[in-house]
């Protein structure tokens, strides 16, 4: 069973529920914000103004598993990129898990801002309604809704390079990377030095005696 607390293997049981529930919720309202963008934007349509409500109210429910995922992480240990990742690599996936960070932050953010500008509230499954964070204005929000569409943007690169370079270290290089997101899976091994281990010189061969030589024939 995968215990709750992460370790330098694998993630832990909360840590995998979020991600996977995360990338779910991310997937939905990226779908949905694209459809959306399609319906002509004519009169009042009951139908488009019922699903800009549902992608508001996901899209706040992303905020708040975002804010306990980020909270969740930080107490908690990080498990190690495999060993034989080269080094850039290593960097690039830091940047991108960064830039995941920022847009699920700056996407609902954005979108919260919008219903702001123009003056109507946020309800949340009508357990409770969001304060307006600006008065309103009518340019702001214009600003607002290229901001959110290229944000949106953005986050789809960032998936489609998570979600390709998760599925190479699976099925091409074998190492054990998606797995420790999997739940039910075990991990592949990788070894782990720190950085003082590695940069050791390795111990020189030992010498070979004269006397441990065979004769020479005569």
């Amino acid at each position: 069973m995968t215990p709750l607390q992460n370790s330098e293997a694998r993630y832990g049981t909360l840590a995998m529920a979020l991600h996977w529930l995360m990338a779910l919720l991310l997937s939905a309202l990226v779908v949905l914000g694209l459809y959306m963008t399609k319906l002509p934007d004519v009169g009042f349509d009951t139908w488009k103004i019922g699903l800009i409500l549902y992608h508001k109210q996901l899209g706040i429910l992303a905020l708040m598993l975002v804010a306990l995922r980020i909270v969740w992480r930080v107490g908690s240990v990080l498990p190690h990129l495999p060993e034989t990742l080269p080094d850039w690599q290593k960097v690039a996936a830091r940047f991108v898990h960064l830039c995941f960070y920022a847009l699920m932050l700056a996407l609902p953010v954005t979108g919260w801002l919008m219903s702001s500008a123009t003056g109507i509230p946020v309800s949340v499954f009508g357990l409770f309604t969001l304060p307006d964070l600006v008065p309103y204005d009518d340019h702001l929000f214009h600003a607002l809704v290229d901001a959110h569409r290229y944000l949106g943007y953005a986050l789809i690169v960032c998936m489609v390079a998570h979600i390709g370079a998760a599925l190479r270290h699976h099925f091409l290089l074998h190492d054990g990377t998606l797995n420790r997101m999997l739940p039910g899976s075990r991990a592949t091994p990788t070894m782990h030095r720190s950085p003082a281990v590695r940069n050791q010189p390795s111990a020189p061969a030992p010498r070979r005696s004269r006397c441990s030589q065979p004769p020479r024939p005569r």
